[in-house]
This record gives C-alpha cells, sequence and structure tokens, in this order.
C-alpha cells in the first residue's frame, strides 16, 4: 500500500480542502502517515497571505526533497496558483493550485506515469465553479469545519487572496444539507461555516440568497448541537442579521467580526468597505442580539503610511470593544498588491514594536472578557481527556477544563460554572 502525508498552512479553508484530498487518497487506497515520517507522496497546502507563508512553504519542500528524495511532492493552495509553473523548479512533482483538488490522485498518478512534473493550475475567472469536494470526518472528533464559500471579489489593497482564490462563489444549499447530515451521522456536534470571504455567501446567484439561508440549512439538521461562524464582515451585522441569527440557537455567541484597523484613515488606504461608524453599529447590533457574545478579530498593524496616531485609534478601539481574542499581524508586502508600492513603508524592527503593542492590550481585553465569566453558568462541549480533567469549549469559545466525572465523555454537552481564570483559559465546575 503506498502512503501519503499532509502538511496545512494557513487558515480553516485550507484545512477543509486538505482533508477532501486526504479523502480522495483514502478512496484510492493510499494509507494517510505523519508527515514527520516516511512517505511516498507529501501533500503541502500551501499559504501566500504574508511572507512567512511563502517562506514556510518553500522550506518545507526544499526540506522534503533533500530528505526524501524519491518521494513525490505535491504543492497544492494559495502559493501554488500564484507561482505556478515557477514551482516546478522545486522538483514537485504536481502543481495544482485552489483548484482541481478533487482530481489530485489522478493528475499524481498520470504525472508520474508520464515521468514528468505537472503544473495543472487553472486560470481563476467569473466562469470558474464552486469545486464540489466533500468531507466526511476530521482530526478533530466534536466540531468539524464545513467549506460553504470560495473566493473574494473586495481586492482590499494589501490583499493578495483575490488572485489567487478567484471572484466570489457559493456552495448549494442542497450541497451544504447533505454534507452536513454526513458530518451529524458521523458524530460531530459542532460545525463551524467557513470560506474565503463568508459574509458575500449566494450574492454570485443574484436571487436573494444570503448567509442566513445557509445557516437555516445547517441548523435544520438533527445532531448538529452548534454551529459556529468564520470571519464576518462588519457590513453584513445589520441589527436584522442579528436577530434572526438570535432565533436560532445553535448559533454561538462567538464572532470573528473584520478589523484590521480602527482608524478611518487607514480603512480607506486599504479599501476596506467600511467605516468605524459602521463596525461600531455590527457591534451594537450583535451585543443587542447577544449579551455576552465574544467578539474576535484580526488587526494589520504598520499599513503603509499608518501614523501613531493612525496606530492609537486602532489601540482604542480594541480596547473599546474590549475583545475576546485578537489575531495582530505586521503588515507584509505582497508583489501585485496596490500596498507593496505606497509611500511610507514601515520598517521591520517598527512593525514588530506595533504588533506587540498591539498583542499586549488584546492580552488585556481577553483577561477582561474572561473575569466577566466567573460565576456565571453556561454550557461546554467536551472534546478531549488530558489525565484527571477533560478539555472542551463554550459557545463563545472559552477554553475550559473540568474534573472528570460519571456525565464526562467526548461530546458531551454539560452545564457548568465557570469557576477560575487560569493561564490557558478557564476552570468549571459540572453541574
Amino acid at each position: 500500500m503506498k502512503t501519503v502525508a499532509f502538511h496545512t498552512l494557513g487558515c480553516k479553508v485550507n484545512q477543509y480542502d486538505t482533508q477532501a484530498m486526504l479523502e480522495k487518497f483514502r478512496a484510492a487506497g493510499y494509507e494517510i502517515v505523519p508527515f514527520d515520517g516516511d512517505a511516498d507522496v507529501y501533500v503541502i497546502n500551501t499559504c501566500t497571505v504574508t511572507g512567512t507563508g511563502d517562506k514556510k512553504s518553500m522550506q518545507l519542500t526544499r526540506r522534503l526533497r533533500r530528505e526524501h528524495p524519491d518521494s513525490q511532492i505535491i504543492l497544492a493552495g494559495c502559493l501554488a496558483q500564484r507561482k505556478g509553473e515557477e514551482l516546478l523548479s522545486t522538483g514537485a512533482r504536481l502543481i495544482i493550485g485552489t483548484q482541481r483538488r478533487g482530481e489530485v490522485v489522478t493528475l499524481l498518478e498520470d504525472a508520474v506515469a508520464s515521468g514528468t512534473s505537472v503544473c495543472a493550475v487553472n486560470a481563476l475567472n467569473e466562469t470558474t465553479p464552486f469545486e464540489p469536494l466533500a468531507i466526511t470526518s476530521q482530526d478533530e472528533h466534536t466540531r468539524a469545519t464545513l467549506k460553504i464559500q470560495e473566493g473574494c471579489n473586495n481586492h482590499c489593497t494589501y490583499c493578495i487572496i483575490p488572485s489567487v482564490r478567484g471572484p466570489i462563489r457559493s456552495r448549494p444549499l442542497e450541497n451544504i444539507r447533505e454534507e452536513t447530515e454526513r458530518l451529524a451521522a458521523a458524530g460531530f456536534t459542532e460545525l463551524v461555516l467557513t470560506g474565503i470571504h463568508l459574509s458575500s455567501y449566494g450574492r454570485d446567484w443574484h436571487d436573494g440568497t444570503t448567509l442566513l439561508d445557509a445557516i437555516r440549512t445547517v441548523h435544520e439538521v438533527p445532531g448538529v448541537q452548534r454551529i459556529r461562524l468564520g470571519s464576518l464582515e462588519p457590513t453584513i451585522a445589520t441589527a436584522a442579521f442579528a436577530q434572526a441569527l438570535a432565533e436560532m440557537p445553535k448559533v454561538c455567541p462567538q464572532f470573528h467580526l473584520a478589523l484590521q484597523s480602527g482608524s478611518d484613515t487607514v480603512l480607506n488606504r486599504m479599501a476596506r468597505r467600511y467605516n468605524m461608524r459602521m463596525y461600531r453599529d455590527a457591534v451594537s447590533n450583535l451585543r443587542a442580539a447577544f449579551p455576552m457574545a465574544a467578539f474576535t478579530t484580526d488587526v494589520l498593524t504598520a499599513f503603509p503610511g499608518e501614523t501613531e496616531e493612525e496606530l492609537q485609534e486602532t489601540a482604542d478601539v480594541i480596547r473599546e470593544v474590549g475583545f475576546a481574542k485578537i489575531h495582530v499581524f505586521p503588515y507584509s508586502q505582497r508583489e501585485g498588491t496596490k500596498a507593496a508600492v505606497m509611500p511610507g513603508q514601515l520598517p521591520k524592527a517598527e512593525k514588530e514594536r506595533r504588533a506587540r503593542l498591539l498583542i499586549a492590550i488584546g492580552e488585556e481585553t481577553a483577561a477582561a472578557y474572561q473575569q466577566q465569566w466567573l460565576g456565571r453558568e453556561t454550557t461546554l462541549l467536551l472534546e478531549e481527556k488530558h489525565g484527571d480533567c477533560w478539555f472542551g469549549y463554550t459557545p463563545e469559545y472559552i477554553p475550559v477544563t473540568v474534573a472528570d466525572c460519571p456525565l464526562c465523555r467526548q461530546g458531551a454537552l454539560l452545564s457548568v460554572t465557570l469557576t477560575s481564570i487560569t493561564p490557558d483559559g478557564m476552570t468549571a465546575e459540572v453541574l
């Protein structure tokens, strides 16, 4: 039996795509083995959002070529889509980018049989369809990612993603229902709905279908107990949208609401499609429907020309919203984007200083958010056991540990009282 190993860089969409390719190999008779061991085939699902993603992807490829010269290497994902033919010089047998993942086994075996290296990267345009990938399992035992959308039309000045993921494409509702039923039957009680630009779901059909229709489709499937949403644009979080979510009790009150910057002038240079008035309205709408909601976000600091005043505006907004968690990224120049040639590029040391500042503020707001939960009751979905304790997450995605008890088992949904804050999250007592 031939063996294949996988490594994923980047986002939850990439993780889903990797799982879909893994299942194609398994169906073809391959054995899935750990990436750090020997394998006949290595698949790297690459990332190109930042220079770090590029660097890690290339380092992995070179290491594999050096340590496993007789193995076949496949490069998939965003860097593969962006570089295409150029990556054949790495010695990879197959380059497939962000399409044709469903054909990965056939494409590889044809390339091996012909004795050639193949770039099977397709150009992405308005006629590119949503690739009908599917999964039946994931490494996690209680939570599964469900990809319902692909592509982005926004073309922010710093972002390379629209050119490597293509325009928006939505997964048909019936297809979403079918995969939800399969995952629920496999024992997954929590589904994370994800996409490259999730808020755009349904817009490509021009028939009035929206993200709410996709959420309702998942909500109707028996066995699903929680629905968690991927990254949302502030523009989608109207009062009506928030109220519609509140009417679906399976929806988790944890919202990853894209920020990037708290300064209107920086948002304008980024070509983001909202301003801080709209962002604050979105937070207010969601908080009205979910008073204890957790807000998480991404922040891109040290954007070209960012002044100390603009940096301070972002710091103030982080404190004002009281984010439960933030991901801070120093700006990284991406060749082919408008921001890469903007004036006011900041030195690396200054980017890192600004990132450290915002990370520290984010840690303060995260601690303050957890403090609000002390003594409160909530539910906990148990995921795995560590010694004599169980670990899981609340609907707000607070990591929680509880002592083992007769009710504890993987996938159990327990009522708990949160009792203390730890470096890794919180502790709780089972009610």
